[in-house]
């Protein structure tokens, strides 16, 4: 194992090591952005993350829009799973407005959400078994990501950004025979994950490859900011569905899953059952979806909502972990300041660089991907 402090910045920039980009333009990074990578033969002895290849600067966007502007700006700051910032923005405004949420608009919002997570766990999936060179996996969940992208279009009109949760509810209810293709789906779905254990978790080359590669040490979890399957693949039993209920999460029968080793393979062990478990959680709130009610509260003139003056800070779970929103307003029709808490910044930057090192250049995209993370989260 490389330790950095036997370098010098001056031996680094000697000619003694190799430099090479690792992005943006490359099919084992995760999203836009960059890996400057610090060579000594094949083994990674320096890295620094690079970000700003994508949409950036959403914070200050939002504090020069109205309230209801900005509803279709948050979708746009973690592309694989847009509903997760819909959610947490329009928590927090209503937080600060006291808006009450209607009952059926909170099971419709735990549905988006878990589908969303459902979604973005297939993209992952695919690409951290791609990393290891199973394209044929990849293949087959981005196809039944797309199943999940039709049912996303039935129930808001959209594939990828789908603006369906606003201030105040949703913005319409399931349409008829939702829930029997949503079943469909989720069989579906469920086979190919059996598939997927056969093929590739049980792959002697896959285990070989990320068994003991990026292990995260407990002790780094807190000093570090981990959160997710990252924290729980080490012990950490925390996921902000169980430890701060919000929507509907109290009403759903699950157990928050954890493992004793953080490196790339158990990870991977973890989200898998992680959505396993979405299935379960999809069928619970398809039977027990309430079918009347309001969808939505009603709202005062939203071109010219002036937000009581206050400050909140509301959070929830996403894929990659906890996801945070803090909002000021001073009483005006616009946002006094935003700040978003997401897994990416911590996970793709001060992680990432800290594990990487003395890795081999050939894994440095599986442990990349490991680590699940989004570009336009970190340079909000």
């Amino acid at each position: 194992m490389f330790d950095l402090k036997r370098y010098s910045e001056a031996e680094l920039e000697s000619g003694k090591f190799t430099k090479l980009w690792h992005g943006p333009q490359h099919p084992g990074i995760t999203g836009n952005m960059s890996l400057e990578l610090t060579l000594s033969g094949d083994d990674v002895v320096e890295c620094k993350t690079h970000v700003g290849y994508l949409h950036r600067g959403f914070e200050k966007l939002m504090e020069r829009r109205t309230y209801i502007q900005n509803f279709p700006v948050v979708c746009r700051i973690a592309v694989p799973e847009p509903t997760f910032n819909e959610y947490m923005y329009a928590a927090a405004v209503e937080e600060l407005a006291g808006i009450e949420v209607p009952e059926r608009a909170e099971w419709l919002r735990c549905l988006n959400l878990e589908m969303m997570r459902l979604a973005s766990f297939l993209m992952w999936l695919g690409g951290a078994c791609g990393s290891f060179g199973m394209s044929t996996v990849y293949q087959w969940t981005v196809t039944h990501r797309d199943y999940m992208l039709d049912l996303f279009e039935e129930m808001t009109g959209a594939r990828i950004y789908h603006m369906y949760i606003s201030p105040g509810g949703v913005r319409a209810p399931l349409p008829d025979g939702f829930s029997e293709r949503a079943l469909s789906v989720m069989n579906g779905i469920e086979k190919l994950l059996y598939e997927i254990e056969r093929v590739a978790l049980n792959n002697h080359i896959f285990k070989m490859r990320s068994q003991d590669l990026g292990i995260i040490d407990p002790e780094m979890v807190d000093p570090y900011g981990i959160v997710g399957p990252n924290a729980r693949a080490c012990g950490f039993k925390r996921d902000v569905r169980k430890d701060a209920p919000y929507l509907v999460y109290d009403q759903l029968d699950f157990e928050v899953i954890t493992a004793d080793k953080s490196d790339a393979y158990t990870r991977t062990l973890v989200r898998y059952q992680e959505m396993h478990q979405c299935i379960s959680l999809i069928r619970q709130m398809l039977e027990q979806m309430p079918t009347k009610g309001s969808f939505h509260a009603d709202l005062p003139n939203v071109l010219h909502w002036k937000i009581p003056a206050g400050q909140t800070y509301v959070k929830s779970e996403c894929t990659r972990g906890e996801y945070g929103y803090f909002l000021v307003s001073d009483g005006s029709e616009y946002l006094r300041r935003v700040t978003i808490r997401g897994p990416s910044y911590t996970h793709a930057i001060a992680v990432m660089e800290k594990l990487v090192v003395g890795v081999n250049i050939a894994d440095v995209a599986g442990l990349m991907v490991s680590l699940h993370t989004y570009p336009p989260e970190i340079e909000r």
